[in-house]
């Protein structure tokens, strides 16, 4: 049958209205998404977290590898967590953490520019950035992905405060393969509580937080001088 004029311009009618109302079913799941991650995060305001994406993201990888996995994961309070690795690991991985709103984007600039040892102590992204993405999105990349943190970043710092945000980074980011909180990674690293923990294997403990599956806090011994330096130029 030959198509007409009138049938092309149908289907082509046809064809917009699908996509329009694909998009706007997109629309509508990624809203509703965004409200249910912001209200978790007014929630974890008071509730310590269960589990993460990247928690779930590593079993997952275990099964499907099908490897062992052992995993150590347990929340404390900010005050059972050593001065000194709290500092360390501001020193490290955000050290203008108590001046930005989430964004540290004087560090941005000039992450791209901060290599050791052909590779970043730290890169661009703030306390408050990596908490979202430990929460929410696991350790994948994409730009919806960043798109998404860029909007949930402020509302985590509006509802949580700078205490909490710490507490929460502390206690849920990874420390080694399956190890999740300070409290677990001073016991795998060093047999001791957080509360225990002193300026040398704070440092050494901060180290290992950009590369956690690779890195061992034994042989940060450039990091580590050089997260002790900064403690010590911030006052700590």
């Amino acid at each position: 049958m030959t198509e007409t004029p009138a049938t092309s311009v149908r289907a082509r009618s046809r064809k917009k209205n699908r996509l329009l109302l694909a998009a706007r079913w997109f629309g509508i799941g990624a809203g509703a998404l965004w409200l249910l991650a912001s209200l978790m995060l007014v929630a974890l305001r008071w509730v310590d977290p269960p589990t993460t994406a990247v928690h779930m993201q590593r079993r997952v990888q275990a099964w499907v590898q099908h490897r062992p996995y052992h995993e150590r994961y347990k929340f404390i309070p900010l005050g059972q967590i050593s001065l000194n690795l709290q500092h360390a690991v501001i020193a490290a991985e955000d050290a203008r953490f108590y001046q930005h709103h989430g964004f540290d984007w004087h560090q941005i600039e000039l992450a791209a520019g901060e290599d050791m040892e052909g590779g970043r102590i730290r890169g661009g992204s703030t306390i408050t950035q990596q908490l979202v993405k430990n929460l929410f999105f696991g350790t994948g990349r994409s730009i919806l992905r960043k798109g998404a943190e860029f909007t949930l970043v402020p509302v985590a710092e509006l509802v949580l405060g700078k205490r909490r945000i710490l507490e929460l980074y502390l206690n849920v980011v990874e420390w080694g393969p399956g190890i999740y909180g300070a409290e677990p990674a001073s016991h795998a690293w060093y047999r001791t509580d957080a509360r225990n923990i002193d300026r040398e294997k704070a440092s050494r403990l901060a180290a290992i937080l950009p590369a956690p599956l690779k890195r061992r806090p034994e042989r940060m011994n450039r990091y580590s001088a050089i997260i002790l330096e900064r403690m010590r130029q911030m006052g700590w």
